[in-house]
């Protein structure tokens, strides 16, 4: 949970001292975000791969193969991230394109992506090493490390977007300057602190028998928020069309504020994926199903206070990010919208994190793809009642209160095919 917090921060740390700038830099940040999410979407491949296939290798005894997945999702990593980085630089201008905004906001977007672009193949390893010392159940280390990260984020940001007068330049650099400080700390503890799996290579020649069970467990899940990332795109030109770059920076700007809520869950996500994963292979299925009721039982809570925060507290809070009133007045609105499907968020979230652990990822992500592509007609629907960024907004919230019922039905399906603990 403290590192989502942290993670969370990083992009609030950014849209604050952005938003003193004008709402346009922060549209132009906000717009370069969603690529952002789609890398840490492909990232997610072999972190989610590493959690699940170095977690019940554990969970089975078998120190050796949990090794060689180590070594295999950490080369797939760096590979990943140097492909990712080369595309979107190849096809920077194309992809802002696609949000029709401004020429100048599209232009102090280009220098933030070009810039961004530098940190990738170190931001993948990243990922992968957070994977697996959640797999291992360190997760504290990753959490120190990106607090270091943040405090150096923290300080750097007035420096370079105010002081030296760098604008969204500045915030880029910040970012790059802060993700390798910590990739190297990381690196560090790895190496010469911990010495997890007995020093395993970081880049090795890759073999099918691995790489087939890292890419079956992490596909979905990749796939699931590449697609996300991509149907944000869409939603984002959406409410382009209609409220300008207003609209982009309600978007993206509520969108990171909404993480107050789903970050902190991921968190017990990512928790609960590994003691699941652990009892799951070990055959302890009266906790697989007791950490689950747990865990479910937080986030549920997590969702009703949140809810209500974003619908009576929405507009206060969006204010602290971007203090123009026609930018908080339209976060206020979203933020309220959205609070009505917090729960059903959690919900969904939530029994995600116990189909990854059973290596079961392609049913959730089903759920997730096809819940969020609705929002494509019921987006298309508002706006042709005349609803407006309302109609877009709404789009959003309907959606995630549909996922969340599908999973829990799901899960409901799939209990009923499985053995039942005694006392259960």
């Amino acid at each position: 949970m403290g590192t989502s917090f942290i993670h969370m921060a990083y992009s609030f740390t950014d849209m604050a001292w952005l938003g003193r700038l004008s709402s346009k830099s922060v549209a132009a940040v906000g717009t370069i975000s969603v690529f952002m999410w789609i890398a840490h979407s492909i990232a997610a491949l072999t972190k989610t791969g590493a959690e699940v296939t170095i977690s019940q290798s554990i969970g089975a005894g078998k120190s050796d193969e949990a090794r060689h997945f180590a070594s295999h999702c950490s080369t797939i990593s760096i590979l990943l991230g140097f492909v990712v980085a080369l595309f979107f630089g190849l096809f920077a201008n194309d992809l802002i394109d696609l949000y029709r905004v401004e020429a100048d906001v599209h232009a102090e977007a280009l220098v933030y992506m070009y810039i961004t672009l530098l940190g990738y193949p170190i931001m993948f390893l990243s990922s992968m090493l957070f994977g697996l010392y959640n797999a291992v159940g360190h997760s504290s280390v990753p959490f120190r490390t990106l607090g270091l990260g943040l405090l150096l984020n923290m300080i750097l940001d007035p420096l370079l977007i105010h002081v030296a007068g760098w604008g969204v330049a500045g915030a880029a650099w910040a970012t790059v300057i802060s993700e390798v400080v910590v990739s190297l700390i990381f690196l560090y503890q790895l190496r010469y602190r911990d010495r997890l799996f007995d020093d395993f290579p970081w880049l090795v020649r890759l073999r099918w028998q691995w790489v087939w069970r890292i890419l079956k467990i992490g596909t979905p899940v990749a796939a699931l928020n590449v697609l996300f990332a991509a149907l944000a795109i869409y939603m984002g030109r959406m409410a382009s069309s209609v409220g300008g770059h207003i609209g982009v920076a309600t978007l993206t700007t509520g969108g990171q504020l909404e993480a107050l809520t789903w970050n902190t869950s991921q968190g017990i996500t990512t928790a609960l994926c590994t003691i699941v994963g652990q009892n799951w292979a070990a055959g302890r299925l009266e906790r697989v199903w007791q950490a689950y009721r747990r865990a479910l039982g937080f986030t549920l809570t997590l969702g009703l206070l949140g809810g209500l925060f974003f619908i009576f507290w929405g507009e206060a809070f969006f204010s602290l990010i971007v203090p123009e009133p026609e930018a908080y007045y339209s976060g206020g609105i979203y933020l309220r919208i959205s609070g009505y499907s917090q729960i059903f968020m959690m919900a969904e979230i939530t029994t995600q994190g116990l189909f990854y652990g059973m290596g079961r990822s392609s049913l959730p992500a089903v759920i997730s793809i096809a819940g969020n592509y609705l929002r494509i007609p019921l987006v298309l629907l508002f706006l042709s009642w005349g609803w407006g960024l309302e109609g877009v907004w709404w789009a959003i919230s309907l959606s995630s209160m549909l996922k969340g019922l599908a999973a829990l039905l799901s899960l409901l399906w799939l209990r009923k095919r499985m053995p039942r603990p005694e006392g259960l």
